[in-house]
């Protein structure tokens, strides 16, 4: 008679000690290591646990799996907070035996329990094995677009550089917190400095590079823009500079300052070397999305999912 072993499974925090393992799952997954990457997503865990949701299931006592996610508030408009998935992965091995499963269930457990009502996430319409299991979880395509455009080695200089005269630009910086609120409140008609706060706390302890702007005029933050280079989100190898959110003044509107914001960062990325940014844009927002096509976006290669709790 053969006895029947049931492999033994246990889901429950990630640990800056699982840091090698996960490197290692991921790598085998995807082709490349984002050891950086991985570093830079558990220190920001140990930083601010409140903000961040992250698993890892064993089988038989070996870390198999992982799952990495945060919270959203406020990235363009939104009222509502809700989780992020941003890396997921489980052993090759170990595939087909529910791990993925068990860790979409903790994740999922852990976001009802911080009152998150939303899950998040993006894949490449190619990642077809992610995909399935997106669509086994439960996952919907959301409305929202993903767009994305190249930045090629002349835009710094060719993209309306005479924009640039209708402000001045430069690297957003704590300062400019008070004078985001305000043009923040003005548009949305809510107090979002607490998660405007924390988007340039992340901002300024994630990366070494800062590549998020504000526009002054007469003295005074009449726009801004919050980016964040994305080393390795969502399985990306190279880097890609991604605009959560971007405002400008009421008062300031068809002064061009929105364009300015957008010429400087693509001076700054084509400097850097970037050859990509992205976005993402709520449905119904069309004045939004027409200042991105005018600036050169278009549909990305990214589908966005969504899971309602």
């Amino acid at each position: 008679m053969k006895a029947l072993v049931r492999n033994a499974k246990k889901v429950r925090a990630l640990a800056a000690r699982d840091l090698d393992a996960v490197v290692g799952i991921d790598a085998a997954l995807g082709g490349h290591s984002r050891r950086a990457y991985f570093e830079r997503r558990l220190a920001a865990a140990q930083r601010d646990p409140e903000r961040h949701l992250q698993f890892a299931v064993e089988e038989d006592g070996v870390l198999a799996g992982f799952v990495l996610g945060y919270a959203l508030e406020g990235e363009f408009g939104r009222s509502e907070p809700e989780l992020r998935m941003e890396a997921l992965g489980v052993r090759a091995a170990a595939q087909g035996r529910g791990l993925g499963a068990a860790l979409a269930e903790a994740f999922e457990g852990g976001a009802a329990k911080r009152g998150l009502r939303e899950i998040r996430t993006t894949a490449l319409w190619h990642e077809h094995e992610l995909l399935r299991f997106l669509d086994r979880a439960g996952y919907r395509l959301a409305g929202n677009y993903v767009l994305d455009r190249a930045i090629g080695v002349t835009d710094g200089r060719d993209f309306y550089p005479e924009a640039r005269d209708a402000a001045d630009i430069a690297v957003l910086s704590e300062a400019d917190l008070e004078g985001i609120a305000r043009i923040d409140r003005r548009l949305t008609g809510r107090d979002r400095r607490a998660y405007l706060f924390h988007g340039l706390r992340e901002t300024f302890s994630d990366s070494a590079v800062r590549i998020s702007l504000a526009a002054k005029t007469d003295g005074g933050v009449s726009g801004f823009l919050m980016a964040r280079m994305d080393y390795g989100d969502f399985g990306r190898v190279e880097p890609v500079a991604v605009i959560d959110t971007m405002g400008i003044d009421p008062m300031r509107v068809r002064e061009g300052i929105g364009r300015a914001l957008l010429s400087q960062l693509f001076v700054n990325l084509s400097a850097l070397g970037v050859e990509r940014v992205e976005t993402m844009v709520a449905p119904g927002q069309l004045a939004l999305l027409g200042f991105f096509d005018h600036a050169g976006f278009g549909p990305a290669e990214r589908l966005a999912f969504l899971k309602r709790l």
